[in-house]
């Protein structure tokens, strides 16, 4: 998808690299959860960090939460990593790169024992951090069921400034005349949400959808100048839309303000609004017995999704005119490009200029998506377009390859007998090539795919290097790095 203007304008700002005086650079994290020093780096105004539940993304939230001193409010390492009756934690460190005023330096938080060494010695920063409280619902929360009853009246609000409320509109794509957090004569220390819309009238947080909530929660706080921004789970509660306005209005917040904010997230739309350099994936691989971390950075939303997920979320579209040259670029990718198939999705357009088409449309990066798109071998060259090898129609090329090697290993991948398959073959090439399958497939009593998918299969085993990469490398060359 193409990156929204917000983030456009984001990144030709961060890319003049005169701005954004005070951010954190890296992070690592040494003997805690499987943490073992590797470095996550963030190289955006805005990140967001992807990966499976148990990945280890809250921890680095907490731990850049715990990089600065911070006014109001200062976060420390106990409060996120405490002894409990379960866990003791030693020798555990958390090192960090920043910049301040153009100056880069380091600095280590430490528990070699019982204590946390290593806090006096923080820079300074705003640091904002918002965990899953925000999307608690407000009834559910602890002492705010009393502040319900009728008796109670609003002794005083935190308005939110007109500004506020339009973002807050656009994010929820509602038209809100205003919003504030409400204090009852019932607690002076609870704060309740509360939005105005023109047709309805005032409704707290308790008619509130969740995702009101959430959102109305996150925008209460002010983005300081220069400052940190740690949002847990950015998408909880919104749908699709709102979650990419979210994004949109963290990046226009970011470079009004030159803060830096850092998310975690399960959400394809979340990643999608963001250019590569913004995403990171955060991997559990087995070594031996062991589970060790990866860090994965520049990931497309469809390989975060496949990481994440049972099923297969292509990063990589490729086009080819039928179901036979499906086949021919499964079975090369399958046999050739062990690295790539599961990040590709081939599919079929149908007649030649539908390809062409596409082509053109490649050639005008107007596809969401990575994408490729190949014309049969006997097609006249066109821009955009990848031909197949063989300088003919896939059934030609592969029947005449396998019977200049007098059918090969074919009889094995069909289960029948060599004869079989030798005599079916070579009767079936007097016909129209178009029916070539059809028939050897009928006179061997199997199906036309089976024994199309096989003689690819052999087809593929014997391919000249120039041949695969002719089909590798156009693939190669559109799937993110």
């Amino acid at each position: 998808m193409p990156i929204n203007n917000e983030v456009r304008l984001l990144d030709k700002k961060w890319s003049a690299k005169t701005h954004w005086p005070n951010r954190l650079d890296w992070l690592e994290i040494q003997g805690m959860r499987g943490w073992a020093r590797q470095r996550v780096t963030f190289d955006f105004p805005v990140v967001a960090i992807v990966g499976e539940n148990g990945s280890g993304k809250s921890t680095v939230l907490q731990a850049a939460a715990c990089a600065y001193k911070s006014s109001p409010r200062t976060w420390f390492p106990t409060e996120f990593f405490p002894d409990t009756a379960w866990e003791k934690i030693r020798e555990v460190t958390i090192t960090y790169g920043y910049t301040v005023g153009g100056k880069s330096d380091s600095r280590t938080l430490r528990k070699p024992t019982t204590r946390w060494l290593g806090q006096t010695d923080r820079p300074e920063r705003s640091v904002r951090y918002e965990d899953l409280n925000r999307i608690q619902p407000v009834g559910a929360r602890v002492g705010y069921a009393r502040i319900a009853k009728i008796a109670h009246t609003e002794t005083s609000s935190k308005a939110f400034a007109q500004a506020k409320v339009k973002r807050l509109s656009f994010v929820m794509n509602q038209n809100y005349e205003s919003a504030r957090m409400a204090i009852t004569s019932a607690d002076d220390d609870r704060e309740v949400p509360v939005l105005n819309e023109k047709d309805i009238g005032d409704y707290s947080g308790y008619h509130q959808g969740s995702g009101q909530i959430t959102v109305q929660e996150l925008f209460k706080i002010d983005f300081p100048r220069y400052g940190l921004i740690l949002i847990d789970e950015i998408e909880s509660s919104l749908h699709p839309r709102a979650q990419r306005r979210l994004v949109r209005d963290l990046a226009e917040q970011a470079r009004l303000q030159e803060c830096q904010v850092i998310l975690t997230t399960h959400s394809p739309y979340i990643l999608e609004e963001l250019p590569l350099n913004a995403r990171i994936c955060i991997l559990r691989n087995s070594v031996g017995q062991a589970k060790v971390k990866e860090i994965v950075a520049g990931v497309s939303p469809e390989f975060a999704m496949t990481k994440m997920d049972d099923d297969v979320h292509p990063e990589c579209d490729i086009y080819v005119e039928d179901e036979a040259a499906k086949i021919i670029v499964e079975e090369v990718l399958a046999r050739h490009g062990e690295r790539v198939i599961h990040r590709c999705s081939v599919i079929p357009y149908g007649a030649v200029h539908v390809g062409v088409a596409l082509g053109q449309m490649v050639d005008g990066d107007r596809f969401n998506r990575s994408t490729v798109v190949f014309l049969d071998g006997d097609s006249a060259p066109s821009k955009g377009c990848s031909l197949l090898p063989g300088g003919d129609a896939p059934e030609q090329v592969v029947f005449k390859d396998l019977r200049e090697r007098a059918w090969a290993n074919l009889w094995t991948r069909v289960g029948r007998d060599g004869g079989i398959v030798r005599d079916a073959c070579t009767k079936a090439m007097t016909l129209d090539h178009h029916d070539w399958v059809r028939y050897a497939a009928n006179d061997m009593r199997t199906s036309p795919e089976a024994l199309w998918r096989a003689m690819c299969a052999e087809w593929a085993s014997n391919l000249s290097v120039t041949d695969v990469q002719q089909v590798l490398k156009p693939i190669l060359t559109a799937l993110p790095s």
